[in-house]
């Protein structure tokens, strides 16, 4: 008889999810974990990220207060306690990803490195433990790419950069994803100049149209950003060489080019689990391809012909598959096409489903409907008025919707819904939609789709016509 029911390798937000399942169903449960609870989202990455984020936009408030006539002095920044504030949120939540929740609600937790010695066995500091499922949510780490003179400087990840014992005065960010993105935004909102380096162009999967947005809010913003143009070199200092020739030096630098899966203590050889340079391999339902009692989940899956997903959504996404199949053997495979993602810059940007230039790329005729939050009332009363709503319609249904503006992260609720649920445009328009709210500015852009006839010459006679009928 096997040790447990179920061997779960990381405490990540993925691995928590299906641990607390499995053990609140009865199920004999291993939890192992070789570093901290919680993993990335809540000590390196979501959750002090958004902390920071918090902090930075506070005191940009502060700046901005004049615009509403509240005069204000320049924001001080006391590094010390930002970062107390960062911790503090911190140890808020970590109890939710504690060993003592874990142990309560049933579950076996084990601090050490796992690594397979079997198909069906792993080993944890020379102690081998069996299973009849084996789930790996190791999770990712942050990519360091091989640019000459790198490893000669100090350098930030996310794992360390929130232990900075002093704010940067010029933070150089090689990356313009996601994270270098927000925390471009993050110190630039706490007082540091910021320059970001992106071999490509910034947040390179989102739709261009917002996008260009996003870039002429971060300027604005004071961040100077440097796109298509590639790091030849590292100097101490750290000064950056670019391809272009220029030379870029600054007090701190932040790598932030992407993330690589946590594969290399595993051994996965020894459990016979094929693995890519993205992760381990599964098909479209997180099984592995070459070993059925073993599933993997969160940023460390590569499920076949679609590919890792890097989101703690996602992660818990995953979780609900994996409980699915792995506990009640019922059939359930991924699918992304209403998977929301947000980048947390102070205009936040928010996107779900498919881009226009990804529903034009498929085949499909589509129509993009756009509205300005320079005609939103809210937008305009906060004199907030740069952003954008777009959706993406096809055959009468949003395919895809982004999202440009404070709050687009909550705003994409309900795109997200109708995505998944391939709601009529026609309900979206009908929608009411509380007044003064930035979420008027989505249903507005729905209604767009049916201004045209409704305002056509053919309808002005058909008004007519009724007009001179008896009631």
């Amino acid at each position: 008889m096997a040790d447990f029911d179920l061997i779960v390798i990381g405490a990540g937000a993925a691995g928590l999810s299906i641990a607390a399942g499995a053990a609140q169903l009865g199920v004999r449960v291993a939890l192992i974990e070789r570093d901290r609870m919680g993993g990335d989202c809540l000590n390196f990455g979501c959750v002090p990220s958004k902390a920071l984020l918090a902090a930075g936009h506070a005191a940009e408030a502060a700046r901005q207060a004049g615009r509403f006539g509240i005069r204000l002095p320049e924001p001080v920044v006391d590094w010390d306690a930002v970062r107390a504030h960062v911790q503090g949120v911190i140890a808020d939540i970590a109890p939710n990803d504690s060993e003592a929740r874990f142990r309560a609600l049933g579950a076996t937790v084990i601090r050490g490195e796992a690594r397979f010695v079997a198909p069906d066995a792993v080993s944890v500091d020379g102690r081998r433990l069996t299973a009849r499922r084996i789930v790996i949510a190791a999770g990712t780490t942050a990519l360091v790419p091989p640019i000459p003179g790198l490893a000669e400087v100090p350098f930030w990840t996310n794992t360390s950069l929130f232990d900075l014992e002093e704010r940067p005065s010029h933070l150089l960010i090689l990356g313009g994803g996601p994270i270098g993105l927000e925390m471009a935004d993050a110190f630039s909102g706490l007082g540091c100049a910021v320059t970001v380096v992106e071999a490509l162009s910034i947040a390179g999967k989102e739709d261009v149209e917002l996008v260009a947005g996003l870039r002429l809010a971060l300027t604005a913003r004071g961040i100077v950003l440097h796109e298509g143009v590639a790091v030849t070199s590292v100097e101490p200092g750290p000064v950056l060489v670019l391809a272009d020739g220029q030379r870029i030096a600054g007090s701190h630098l932040l790598v932030a080019v992407g993330r690589r899966p946590s594969l290399a203590s595993l051994s996965l050889e020894a459990g016979g689990v094929t693995a890519s340079k993205l992760g381990v391999v599964t098909d479209s339902g997180l099984r592995s391809v070459s070993n059925k009692l073993v599933f993997a989940v969160g940023d460390i899956a590569d499920p076949v012909g679609i590919g890792p997903r890097a989101f703690t959504h996602a992660a818990g996404y995953h979780a609900g598959i994996v409980i699915k199949r792995a506990l009640f053997r019922l059939p359930a495979r991924v699918d992304y096409s209403a998977l929301p993602r947000v980048t947390y810059t102070a205009l936040e940007l928010a996107q779900v489903g498919m881009t226009e230039a990804e529903a034009r790329a498929a085949g499909l005729s589509v129509s993009a409907l756009r509205w300005p939050l320079s005609e939103n009332d809210r937008a305009a009363a906060e004199q907030e008025t740069a952003g954008l709503v777009k959706l993406v319609v096809a055959k009468g249904r949003v395919v895809g919707a982004g999202i440009l503006a404070p709050g687009a992260g909550e705003m994409i609720g309900v795109w997200t819904l109708a995505v998944a649920a391939r709601t009529k445009l026609s309900a979206l328009a009908g929608l009411i939609a509380p007044y003064p709210t930035r979420s008027e500015a989505g249903k507005r852009a729905a209604g767009s789709y049916y201004a045209a006839k409704l305002f056509s010459e053919r309808t002005r006679k058909v008004v007519r016509f009724l007009g001179r009928l008896p009631w």
